[in-house]
């Protein structure tokens, strides 16, 4: 009686606690903060890369609280149109997402991003923790070394505010406006002008 009652405490036990797996699967995500001008064209660069598991657009680098996109896009709050990217680092790095960034912005842009102006629209790099501000300096020296004079920003984290849920996966819910857009905006074109410089 006492060897089966041992038996049910041990998977009661168990059962009420996560499981190793679960425990270190929580363990190894880390987050990355990238602003490139509009964030729905930064989270579609982020979506499908094998690693990712979650991108969310919002905003960052201002002091408002809960900012709303038309307090962000009006200029004034010191926030930014970002992405804030959950990832795997066992399955994508850091140096990896870094290299995604630099390939989905106009670096050389000091007042927006391709047609968004404004300081809300500045590309940017927020590191968390030393390890990302290493590999982002490291990342930003390269580009100037193949560059020249790079515009983007590298800014220690601060509170992320998710935009409105409208805004959300924006490129799936709404890809015939998206592509438009993107298209308008002159994007893709100037990518291509960039990376074919060097």
């Amino acid at each position: 009686m006492k060897f089966v009652t041992a038996i049910a405490a041990a998977l009661l036990l168990a059962c009420a606690q996560p499981s190793r797996g679960a425990a270190a699967a929580q363990q190894h995500t880390e987050t990355a903060i990238f602003a490139g001008g509009c964030f729905w064209c930064e989270e579609s660069a982020f979506d499908e890369v094998p690693g990712v598991i979650k991108v969310v657009s919002g905003y960052t680098g201002g002091a408002q609280p809960n900012p709303s996109y038309e307090e962000v896009s009006g200029g004034g709050t010191g926030h930014r149109e970002s992405v804030q990217v959950t990832f795997d680092p066992a399955k994508v790095s850091y140096e990896k997402l870094l290299d995604i960034f630099w390939h989905n912005v106009d670096f050389k842009d000091p007042g927006g991003q391709f047609c968004d102006r404004g300081s809300q629209y500045r590309g940017a790099i927020f590191y968390s923790g030393e390890a990302q501000r290493r590999a982002a300096q490291g990342s930003r020296e390269a580009m100037q070394k193949r560059f020249g004079e790079i515009a983007t920003d590298l800014l220690p984290a601060s509170r992320f505010w998710p935009a409105e849920e409208y805004h959300q996966q924006y490129h799936k819910k709404n890809p015939l406006r998206y592509n438009l857009y993107r298209f308008n905006c002159g994007r893709d074109a100037r990518l291509k002008q960039l990376w074919s410089e060097r």
